[in-house]
């Protein structure tokens, strides 16, 4: 049963234009193509690439956006890892941070392990998901047109925020960014404290 709304966005153009604005927000990016659009998009002292713990990325955005309440902070992932965390929706939306928004890329595909389909093509509802936890906004995107007025909501809308974005299914050139652990860790620490 795929879905019947037709898809025409492009994954790459959708990253750039929710990041062209963010200012000094922070971005939590899940495994794989959600950190090489982010890298495409400008590498930022604000970004924390996720390299492995599918499913983590939101866990960790929650756990930033509670330790840092005074910044915006991002969640950028895409369905395959988000339905791997499922039960963080409801971890997030009983803490209600009002500084987070998940932004989930939705090519109704795994693309790390060969292009699967995930169960968003046949149906699975995300975003109502999202909405029967207890976010206090969640939004679905399909057009251009939407996405610019999604673009508010995920930069400065009371969170939670929980949009899916459906892109197309074909794959971007793979922009990596920095894959040393360490080296990340140290880097976003540094810049978001102030430790040298």
């Amino acid at each position: 049963m795929a879905n019947a709304k037709r898809i025409t966005l492009d994954r790459r153009k959708v990253v750039a234009r929710v990041l062209r604005d963010r200012g000094d927000a922070l971005l939590i990016t899940g495994l794989g193509a959600p950190s090489f659009d982010a890298m495409a998009a400008g590498d930022s002292l604000n970004n924390f690439y996720v390299w492995s713990g599918m499913g983590s990325a939101v866990p960790f955005g929650l756990g930033l956006a509670c330790a840092q309440p005074g910044r915006r902070v991002l969640t950028v992932t895409g369905d395959g890892e988000m339905l791997m965390g499922l039960g963080s929706l409801a971890t997030v939306a009983v803490q209600r941070p009002a500084n987070f928004a998940v932004v989930v890329i939705d090519n109704q595909r795994y693309g790390e392990t060969g292009g699967q389909l995930t169960h968003t093509e046949f149906g699975v509802d995300i975003p109502a998901m999202a909405k029967g936890a207890g976010f206090r906004e969640v939004a679905t995107v399909y057009t251009n047109a939407e996405l610019e007025e999604a673009v508010p909501l995920i930069l400065k809308g009371e969170g939670p925020v929980f949009v899916t974005v459906k892109v197309r299914p074909e794959p971007a050139k793979i922009v990596l960014p920095p894959r040393d652990g360490p080296m990340m860790r140290h880097r976003f620490r540094a810049n978001l404290l102030g430790e040298g």
